[in-house]
């Protein structure tokens, strides 16, 4: 019990590093004290010069979040976009050729955000629209869970082999893009709508006013759709059943509402 005691002690006397000098013999011989730089990291300066949260009020943004970039609103209470990140798989000199920090922040949020839009619409529409047919290689009952989450369990590995590759089709082209493109890449870019060279299929033709526009309702709507994604499976795992079942039966009156005298007290 002494020795961890003392080795406690040690550990802590240890850990701290008191403010240290360095000396120098001036010109007459007498020693001149001279401080060490200190030294910050990144992280701290952006703190440290904070400016006020336009989402939190009540908090500060970093200095990071200045406004410039779209949907910027100043939310960033655990300091994400102080701390430099960049494309895992381009190495440590990703920084020189491509896009780090914020932009690859806003890459990520804009590629779960569009994970989770398809997964509300995959939340909601087995429900309200039904589910595909079984047969007999794969199970008449295949298919036929309404909840995405019982589903999951059920659903034959073929048909999750398929989504796994249609998904890595997407990624593997989606880093030939930032590969190509290097620093001038727009983070979320997959080269699909208005633009030469775009696949275009419904024709858009936006101004540049109306364009922007539309990034920012996309990056609102990736947001909501996170938040929402997170609230549906919660739902479902606590309930078991789908999430258009319980929104139906919130509106239908439950049976003891037609009994005559539920609301009379007893006694009477």
């Amino acid at each position: 019990m002494k020795l961890a005691v003392s080795a406690l002690l040690f550990g802590s006397a240890a850990a701290f590093n008191a403010p240290t000098m360095v000396f120098k013999a001036g010109g007459k011989g007498k020693p001149k004290a001279v401080k060490k730089a200190s030294v910050t990291s990144p992280s701290a300066d952006a703190w440290a010069n904070a400016g006020p949260s336009e989402a939190l009020p009540f908090a500060s943004a970093p200095a990071t979040l200045d406004g410039t970039m779209l949907g910027d609103s100043g939310f960033d209470p655990l300091g994400f976009s102080t701390i430099e990140v960049g494309p895992w798989f381009l190495g440590p000199d990703a920084a020189k050729d491509f896009p780090t920090g914020l932009k690859w922040y806003r890459e990520a949020e804009l590629i779960h955000g569009r994970i989770s839009q398809l997964a509300w619409v995959g939340f909601w529409a087995p429900g309200l629209f039904g589910t595909l047919p079984g047969n007999e290689a794969t199970g008449l009952d295949a298919y036929s869970y309404t909840n995405p989450l019982d589903a999951l369990a059920h659903v034959p590995g073929q048909a999750l082999l398929q989504i796994f590759l249609f998904m890595s089709f997407l990624e593997f082209r989606r880093i030939r893009i930032i590969q190509e493109e290097g620093a001038n890449y727009m983070p979320g870019d997959l080269r699909i709508g208005q633009g030469e060279g775009r696949w275009n299929p419904l024709g858009f033709k936006y101004t540049p006013e109306q364009y922007e526009e539309k990034r920012l309702q996309e990056l609102n709507h990736c947001r909501v759709a996170m938040v929402a994604v997170f609230g549906l499976w919660c739902q479902c795992l606590a309930s078991g059943v789908d999430v258009a079942t319980q929104l139906g039966s919130s509106f239908q009156f439950p049976d003891y509402y037609d009994k005559a005298g539920y609301f009379i007290p007893q006694g009477i």
